[in-house]
C-alpha cells in the first residue's frame, strides 16, 4: 500500500516539515497496523548501527586471537581474558615483547599501521611525556607473570600524547610463558 508505515523510512522528518492541515490529511490516510517499528531518525539509527559495527569488529578481533591461541597452543582461557573488558586496541607479542599482531583498533587509536607496528616492541609508542616511573612499574609487573592493569602516557604517530590504560595477560604453552596479550584503550 502506498501509505504503509513499513515503507516509509523517514516519516518523522517528512511529517515535521508539513503544515498542520496537510498533516491531518496525510495522517488519516496512513495505514496503522499492530506492528510497532522503532523510530528511524538518523541520529538514533546511526548510533545503533555504530554500536553494532564496533561489537562486530571486537567479535572478529576475538576470533583472530582465538585462532592465534590455537596456533600457539596457549592454555589460557581466552574467553575469560575478554570477559567484561573494554578495549580499543589489542596487541599480541612474543616473550621478548616483539609485536606479532595488532587489531585495526590499534591503528585507529595510535595512527600507526599494522605494518609499522609489527616486530617492534610496544615501547615505540613511548615518548617525551612517558614517565620513567610508569615504565618501571610495567617492567616490574611483567616479571611477576601475573595479569595486571596500569596506565601509561603513550604517543600517537603524530606525536600527540594520550593516556593509555593497558591490561596485560601472560600467555602460556605447556606451563611456560610464551607470549603476552595487551588490551588497551585511551582514557581521560
Amino acid at each position: 500500500m502506498k501509505n504503509n508505515l513499513i515503507n516509509m523510512m523517514s516519516l518523522d522528518i517528512y511529517l515535521s516539515s508539513i503544515s498542520e492541515n496537510n498533516f491531518d490529511k496525510i495522517y488519516s490516510k496512513i495505514e496503522h497496523n499492530e506492528l510497532r517499528l522503532p523510530l528511524m531518525s538518523w541520529d538514533l539509527y546511526s548510533e545503533v548501527n555504530s554500536k553494532k559495527m564496533i561489537e562486530s569488529k571486537s567479535f572478529q578481533d576475538i576470533i583472530k586471537v582465538k585462532s592465534l591461541a590455537s596456533k600457539f597452543n596457549w592454555q589460557n582461557n581466552m574467553d575469560s581474558i575478554f570477559e567484561k573488558e573494554q578495549f580499543e586496541a589489542i596487541i599480541v607479542t612474543d616473550i621478548n615483547q616483539k609485536i606479532l599482531w595488532v587489531n585495526n583498533g590499534f591503528s585507529d587509536m595510535t595512527g600507526f599501521s599494522k605494518k609499522e607496528a609489527l616486530t617492534k616492541t610496544p615501547r615505540f609508542l613511548q615518548g617525551s611525556k612517558t614517565s620513567i616511573t610508569s615504565k618501571q612499574r610495567i617492567r616490574k609487573h611483567l616479571k611477576t607473570d601475573l595479569p595486571f592493569k596500569d596506565v601509561i602516557i603513550n604517543h600517537k604517530k603524530n606525536g600527540i600524547p594520550y593516556k593509555c590504560e593497558v591490561k596485560i595477560f601472560p600467555l602460556y604453552n605447556n606451563g611456560n610463558k610464551t607470549h603476552y596479550i595487551a588490551l588497551e584503550r585511551e582514557v581521560g
